[in-house]
């Protein structure tokens, strides 16, 4: 693992990413103290998928209606 200043870290960001992105681990130190460090990034997230729950929700018709009064006092604490 490579330590390294923040002025040379700004100098020289695309050569340190570089050598990140092929798997090095490189800490950024300011006044010899340790304060980040660059590590490549997992795999890329999985694509999502629609529709998983489709058929297994049920949403009443009455679902966007207005809440009681009662209902509305518990949401607003009173």
């Amino acid at each position: 693992m490579q330590t390294v200043n923040i002025h040379e870290a700004k100098t020289h960001l695309s050569r340190l990413l570089e050598q990140v992105a092929g798997g090095d681990e490189i800490i950024i130190a300011k006044a010899g103290k340790a304060i980040a460090r660059l590590v490549p990034l997992d795999v890329a997230p999985k694509k999502r998928q629609l529709g998983l729950l489709k058929g297994k929700l049920n949403i009443p018709d009455d679902f966007d209606a207005p809440l009681t009064d009662s209902d509305l006092a518990l949401f607003e604490g009173r």
